[in-house]
């Protein structure tokens, strides 16, 4: 089969793979439909240290069940499935708990052995658990949104609920790249008053308005705390969703949150220490958020892809063919693309 791997940074190809296969009992072999890059995929993109055996590429897809192995009870050959990004069996104490990115017989698409998911075809361990079957057809025109369920528009709805989003709240969210604007979307769900989206790119803010925020600010930093105090009354928000992973972007989110509030983490941090000091005990601030269990959202929120409530997939806005997966990259890494939904 043909699949992306990437062997350094700004170095992804496409080529041959073995064909997977069943292992395990609990295996199922995926033909791939839809995938995409991540933004998370961005950062070994920038700075992954060269490898001469490379790593297949993708956490995000969904397909068509081919294979099952013995010990794999719910699918069949011929089901349309998604996945979230993280295998798991969805029974382990951990997943009882909806904590499924911390599984104890899961793992990560791409590592370990497992195939990445941006490629023809996917071994998907532990099946049971990790797939789940979609009432839509292969053609259907909601399979990007549905997409969604993987791990953006989940990880998007992770924060709000870490946060602790409800109804008549105070949201900023920091970030405008497809985690932001999907948790523009989830707060919205879940009732929030007013929802500030902190980005500079008019395209993707335009965006955010349509998913629901009230306010837009571009300014970063303390001028941009400053801006969202100011929309706010003068305290700050009730709960701020910081969705980039800089320490820049924290730092903001600690200016602009109200006392007593709430700052949900999703973006993969690139910095090791923070301004976790005094002044954060003194004002009572809360901070949560993290890897998104999305196994624990995918049914809660399928529902409202389904019907139209939201409508996810707008977040993509360039379609390639797996050959094209290295120009995907660039157009991300450049901001030319804001998601780039990959058609094998």
């Amino acid at each position: 089969m043909r699949a992306a791997v990437m062997y350094g940074a700004g170095d992804v190809r496409v080529e041959d793979r073995p064909d997977p296969k069943i292992q395990q009992p609990a295996d199922a072999i995926v033909r791939v439909v839809l995938s995409c890059v991540c933004g998370s995929d961005l950062w070994p993109y920038a700075s992954m240290p060269a490898t001469g055996t490379g790593r297949p590429m993708g956490h995000e897809f969904l397909g068509v069940v081919e294979e099952t192995g013995s010990g794999v009870a719910t699918l069949r050959a011929g089901d349309l499935v998604v996945t979230p990004f993280t295998y798991c069996d969805n029974t382990c104490d951990f997943c009882r708990k909806g904590l499924q990115s911390s599984c104890r017989h899961g793992g990560r698409y791409g590592l370990d052995g497992v195939d990445g998911g941006q490629g023809e075809a996917v071994r998907v361990p532990v099946a049971d658990g990790t797939l789940v079957k979609l009432p839509v057809e292969e053609t259907s025109p909601l399979l990007p949104s549905l997409l969604t369920l993987s791990d953006v528009l989940c990880t998007g709805h992770h924060g709000a609920v870490t946060a602790g989003v409800s109804r008549g709240d105070r949201v900023m969210v920091i970030g405008d790249g497809a985690v932001g604007l999907s948790a523009v979307i989830a707060a919205r769900r879940l009732g929030a008053e007013q929802i500030i989206l902190m980005g500079r790119h008019t395209d993707r803010t335009d965006l955010g308005r349509d998913f629901g925020a009230t306010d837009v600010v571009a300014e970063r930093g303390e001028e941009g705390a400053a801006k969202v105090r100011e929309l706010t009354g003068g305290d700050g928000a009730d709960r701020v969703i910081e969705a980039v992973g800089t320490l820049q972007s924290l730092q903001t989110a600690l200016g602009a949150v109200i006392d007593g509030g709430t700052i949900s983490r999703l973006g993969v941090p690139q910095y090791e220490q923070g301004p976790l000091g005094f002044d954060l005990i003194m004002r009572n601030i809360t901070l949560t958020g993290g890897a998104a269990p999305a196994r624990a959202y995918i049914e809660e929120l399928m529902p409202d892809v389904l019907n139209g409530t939201i409508d996810p997939g707008r977040v993509f806005d360039r379609t390639v063919g797996l050959a094209d997966v290295p120009d995907a990259y660039r157009a991300m890494a450049e901001r030319r693309a804001l998601k780039v939904l990959i058609r094998p």
